[in-house]
Parts: C-alpha cells; sequence; structure tokens
C-alpha cells in the first residue's frame, strides 16, 4: 500500500480538480460522506457530534460532515476556530449549507470562549476533529493549541478528519500538539506520518477513504513508500517443488560467533534453515568449533584459523574463498567481534570475495563503516542490516539525526553506495537503491532482545539461497521477522520471549495460505482500515 506525503496529495487533489475536472466540492462531499459512514461503523450508538472546524478545506469537509449527520438524524453542533469570513471558497459554501440548515453554530471570539465550549463538547458523544489538514508545517500555537489541549482532556472520543490536527504528514511528529484520536479518516491514501512513530499513536484506528481521486496519479517510483503487505509478497514466497532436494534450495555460507558470541552465530543458521535454504556452513573461530557442532545440529560448521584468541583472523581468507565457491550467498557480521585481526579480514573479504550477494550485520557493520574501499566493492551486491547506532557509524551522523529522519537517511545512503539497506526499529525501513522506500507494519518490543537481530539476518539469508533479489529478500526477511514476533507474543505474552522462539513460528507461517492470501475485506464498501 502506497503512502503519500503532504507534497504529493496536493499534486494529486491538483491533477484531479485541474486536469481531470472534478470540482474539490464533489471531493469534499466524498470526505464528508466517509467520515460519517466510518463513525457510523465505530461508533453506531452516536447521537450527539461536536464538530470542530477550522477556515480551510479540513474545516469544509468537517461542515459538510456535520450536515450529512443532521440530515441523517443526528445531532451536531458546529465550533468555527475563527470567524466565519475567514472561511472561503468549498469551505464557505459548506459553512452556508450549515447556516441554512439551522445547525448549531458557534465562532471562537475570545480566550473566554475555550472553556465555554470545552463544557459543551463534553456533552458530546464524538469530537470531531476538522481543525487543521495535511498542509500544516508550523507549531501550533495560540488558541487552537488551547481546543487541542482541551478536546484531549476530555472523555469523548475524537475521530479526525483526514488527519488529527497538529500531527506532521510527512514525519510523524506533533507540531507543538497533537490531536489524539481514537479514530482517523483519512482520504485517497495513507499519510506517511499516520504510519511512523510517535504519529501513529495519535491516529488510532486509521480508515482510508476513497473520495475519486484520479486513479492514474502515482508517486513517483524514486520518491514513493510503500507500507509491506501480505497477499503483495505472496509472490515472493519460494515454491517448494515435490522433486526438490537440499540442492534446489541453496547452500548459504555464514561467518559469524566469536568467543562469547556463539550464540549469534547459531541464531543466524537456524533463521537461514527455517527460511527454507537447503545447506548452510557456518566458519568459525576454530577453538569454538566443538561448541558449534553440539550446539548446531542442522548446519555444518568449518573450524578457521584465529586471530585473537576466540576470533576469526586474515589466515582465514583462504579457506573462507575455498568455501565460498558454491554457495549462494554469504552472511557475515554477527557477534564475529571487534578484534583488530578480524577487522583486517574483513577488508580482505569484502573487496575479495565478489561473487556472492551479500548480508553484513552487527560488528560486520562496524569495520564496513572503516573500510571504504570494502564498501564500494560491495555496490550492487550487499543488503546492509543496521540499526540505528550502526547506521550512525555508516553515515557519521548523530544517532539522533539518523532517528529523525528515518527514510530520508536510508534512501540517500542506498542510493550513494548502491546498497540495500534495512534500517531496522519500529517500522524498520527498507531502501532500494534503484527503487521505493518500503516500510514494515509490524512494530513490537518483542523482539527487543539478544539474537532477534541475528534471526533477521538468518531469515534474508535463507531466501537469498532461493533465488531472491536483494531488494526481494530484504522485505519478505524483515515482514516474516516481524510477523513472527507478534505470532510469538500472542501465543506466550509479550513478555521473555527468546530469539530461538521466533524460529519455531516460522514454519507455520510461510505455509498459512490464508494469511498470504487475499487482502482483508473492506469493513465498509469504499472504504479500507489499515493495520498499524
Amino acid at each position: 500500500m502506497l503512502l503519500t506525503t503532504a507534497g504529493q496529495m496536493r499534486e494529486w487533489d491538483r491533477r484531479t480538480i485541474e486536469e481531470l475536472g472534478i470540482p474539490g466540492l464533489v471531493l469534499m462531499e466524498n470526505a464528508a460522506r466517509g467520515v460519517i459512514q466510518v463513525i457510523r461503523h465505530c461508533y453506531p450508538q452516536a447521537q450527539k457530534l461536536a464538530v470542530l472546524c477550522g477556515k480551510g478545506n479540513n474545516g469544509g469537509d468537517g461542515l459538510a460532515a456535520a450536515r450529512i449527520f443532521h440530515f441523517l438524524g443526528g445531532q451536531a453542533r458546529v465550533y468555527l476556530s475563527g470567524p466565519r469570513d475567514h472561511l472561503k471558497g468549498d469551505a464557505a459554501y459548506q459553512l452556508k449549507l450549515v447556516e441554512k440548515l439551522g445547525i448549531p453554530l458557534r465562532e471562537w471570539t475570545g480566550p473566554t470562549d475555550t472553556a465555554a465550549f470545552a463544557a459543551e463538547w463534553a456533552d458530546s458523544d464524538l469530537l470531531v476533529d476538522a481543525l487543521l489538514g495535511t498542509g500544516l508545517e508550523k507549531e501550533i500555537t495560540g488558541h487552537l493549541r488551547d481546543w487541542i489541549r482541551a478536546m484531549n482532556e476530555l472523555p469523548p472520543p475524537k475521530v479526525a478528519v483526514d488527519i488529527p490536527s497538529g500531527l506532521s504528514s510527512d514525519s510523524g511528529r506533533p507540531l507543538g500538539i497533537c490531536t489524539r484520536a481514537d479514530v482517523t479518516v483519512t482520504f485517497g491514501m495513507p499519510k506517511l506520518g499516520q504510519v511512523l512513530f510517535p504519529g501513529c499513536r495519535f491516529t488510532g484506528r486509521l480508515f482510508v477513504v476513497d473520495i475519486g481521486l484520479a486513479p492514474t496519479y502515482h508517486p513517483p517510483e524514486a520518491e514513493a513508500v510503500e507500507l509491506l503487505e501480505p497477499f503483495r509478497l505472496a509472490g515472493l514466497l519460494p515454491r517448494r517443488e515435490p522433486e526438490g532436494h537440499k540442492g534446489t534450495y541453496g547452500h548459504v555460507l555464514v561467518l559469524a560467533g566469536s568467543l562469547g558470541k556463539t550464540g549469534a552465530a547459531a541464531m543466524t543458521c537456524l533463521g537461514a534453515l527455517r527460511a527454507g535454504a537447503g545447506l548452510v556452513t557456518l566458519g568459525i573461530p576454530e577453538s569454538l568449533n566443538p561448541i558449534m557442532e553440539v550446539k548446531l545440529t542442522e548446519a555444518m560448521t568449518e573450524p578457521l584459523p584465529e586471530g585473537d584468541p576466540g576470533c576469526l583472523g586474515p589466515e582465514a581468507f583462504l579457506r573462507i574463498q575455498t568455501l565460498s565457491k558454491g554457495k549462494k550467498a554469504l552472511a557475515v557480521g554477527p557477534g564475529i567481534s571487534l578484534s583488530a585481526k578480524t577487522k583486517s579480514l574483513l577488508q580482505i573479504l569484502f573487496k575479495h570475495i565478489t561473487h556472492l550477494p551479500m548480508v553484513v550485520d552487527a560488528d560486520g557493520l562496524t569495520h564496513l563503516a572503516e573500510s571504504p574501499e570494502g564498501l564500494k566493492a560491495l555496490a550492487g551486491r550487499a543488503i546492509l542490516t543496521p540499526h540505528p547506532g550502526e547506521m550512525a557509524r555508516l553515515t557519521g551522523l548523530s544517532v539522533e539525526a539518523v532517528q529523525s529522519d528515518r527514510i530520508g537517511v536510508a534512501r540517500a545512503y542506498a542510493r550513494e553506495k548502491q546498497v540495500v539497506v534495512v534500517l531496522k526499529g519500529p517500522r524498520t525501513v527498507i531502501a532500494d537503491p534503484e527503487g521505493p522506500i518500503y516500510l514494515n507494519p509490524t512494530a513490537h518490543s518483542v523482539l527487543a532482545s539478544g539474537g532477534t537481530g541475528d534471526v533477521l539476518t538468518g531469515l534474508i539469508l535463507g531466501f537469498l539461497s532461493q533465488g531472491l533479489s536483494l531488494s526481494a529478500a530484504a522485505r519478505l526477511g524483515v515482514f516474516v521477522h516481524g510477523q513472527v514476533g507478534l505470532q510469538a507474543a500472542q501465543k506466550r505474552g509479550e513478555k521473555g520471549i527468546l530469539a530461538s522462539e521466533l524460529l519455531e513460528e516460522v514454519p507455520g507461517l510461510l505455509s498459512d495460505q490464508k494469511f498470504w492470501g487475499s487482502p482483508l475485506p473492506e469493513p465498509i464498501p469504499m472504504i479500507k482500515e489499515v493495520k498499524i
């Protein structure tokens, strides 16, 4: 599902009105009708609405919704955030209709009105927020700030029209203050800020209404952001043929683990096997091989020369080069250590193992950040899976700068270095150097424990082994990883889930044809609920 920015929505509106010739008033009517349909779906007992309207088109949508609710026998009261003569165009037309119908209407004239209005809002079944739309760019001040604060403090549920007032539709950050909506009814497509954190917390349940915008408009692919959905990913799932054998599904190589971090190696190998890889070989420091021979019964191990005790060294490269022959993909980094001698090995490996797609994670990313030549050699054949701290090391930015623009940072780095970037975190960002940005819909603290990132690396590696492209393997691996986290939490509770327990959920999920099937049915015709 595509997500839009404020600029993309303006362009979509413009093309619909100016090029297709559909009047803005028609779009406003469709939007208002959608708002009332969602209200009746979510709150069928609601009889009294307080509709808070701004002076722009968002306020016009609210005015039209109040009129439609009135026609259906409900009681609507309208509160204008400023003088009525400030409304222009379609919003002014909607105001005239409300006035002709005698729908109760009050307008703000000064600070003392806010407390009086709030007392009336408290007597409503629902509060409808139609104050500010998706074009907001500056921080909210003055009486609008007071209105939003008062609204948030009142018990009736809040329904936001298009977007909660005060929420940046691009970044998902509150601009000073933001309506905390229970339901948001947005138009055309979900807005990026409604899906990102913290915006999704203010959005509540999200419904998308088709209001008749030009069907031919799509954001340019290079600027597009897409929310991953199972039915769109289903075509990427590797097929299992009756005559298939272990060689059919690929043999992968994992370079991971060091003294005290053998678990990372094990989780990566098992992740690849659970994703469907036919064979997995682990290259491990030779002193740790006896541990892995016991810990990993389904994967093969290859003891390799050490540099520092319990850590791989440059002497291992020739053995690794031989091992890499006939493999489908390579994962490097989980628990591999920050040893200087391991760093020397990886600097050689990044530059000279050029025939395999590679997943680089964890300590491997730290070494890669200090190896510009190695990074250059990975162009076009690598997936990097950093958390925000590792992304900061790769880019030279602060963690705060990375987190403040996760999509922009990941996109810029992927394009500059020509690698696929998987920037982990709530709503993991997948940046393809040539295509759109993908966001993973899942966000759950069950994944906030040691070893879960290693499982993700293994899943991606396992999908690469079966012939998926870099971008496809990253998308499918990230989505499966998030979904098995949700499933584990639903079965066992949110606390105390182990990374190994995620692995147990993978086979069932990959075989669940119903889950990967058609999109969820629309709860209301022409209206889709987005699960965020």
